[in-house]
């Protein structure tokens, strides 16, 4: 029988070490031709435990939705923060990553004494950190995050579909799948579209006539 994993075991040692509230931190929206990558951060109650966190990638989206909501309820603090399409062609999505998740840092309510990150190293603040390589599934506060930052994003990419429509980003939330790919050359980019982005660049020099000349 698998072991069941320990996503409290870093929340644990460093309560143990006299830190009250830590924060998890993620993002979700590296992969996408559209849109931003919006990070959440979250310091959970170690009072009110949630059963059930796990990397939102591993969750079905029914879960996720359920488990967002529990989060909402029952974390200390929980805040987001995004980063825009321009943002991320203008300095990589490394670092619009960064930004994303140092952004919804700032926005919590009270300042965490220390931070557990899904592998991104977070030197541009004052806080002790711990850049947790596949934290989602290691840490519960990552977890947390992931889970709230997907289901936010979700729901932001569902208004943008009406705000955009013909793109079915609905559907694929502008991860690069198959319709998507269709509809963006069909359709050409629109204002969300990361223009430094291969498929959304090789779509965009077509309907421009410019192909040609490069």
């Amino acid at each position: 029988m698998k072991e069941k994993k320990n996503l409290l075991r870093f929340e644990t040692e460093l309560i143990n070490k006299g830190y009250n509230l830590i924060a998890g931190v993620d993002e979700v929206g590296r992969g996408p031709l559209a849109a931003g990558v919006l990070a959440a951060a979250v310091i959970l109650d170690p009072n009110n435990p949630i059963p059930g966190l796990n990397d939102s990638k591993q969750l079905t989206e029914k879960k996720r939705i359920i488990l967002a909501k529990e989060i909402e309820e029952k974390a200390l603090f929980y805040s987001y923060g995004y980063v825009d399409a321009n943002i991320i062609d203008q300095i990589n999505i490394y670092q619009a990553s960064k930004l994303a998740m140092l952004k919804a840092l700032s926005y919590l309510k009270a300042k965490p004494d220390f931070i557990l990150s899904d592998a991104m190293p977070l030197t541009e603040q004052d806080i002790p950190f711990e850049a947790i390589i596949k934290g989602d599934s290691l840490s519960a506060s990552i977890a947390a995050a992931s889970i709230i930052a997907k289901v936010k994003r979700d729901e932001i990419m569902e208004k943008f579909a009406l705000i955009y429509p013909g793109y079915g980003f609905e559907k694929h939330k502008g991860y690069p799948t198959k319709l998507h790919l269709e509809k963006l050359c069909e359709l050409g980019p629109c204002a969300l579209h990361r223009k430094t982005y291969r498929p959304v660049k090789d779509c965009y020099l077509k309907q421009m006539n410019l192909e040609d000349y490069l």
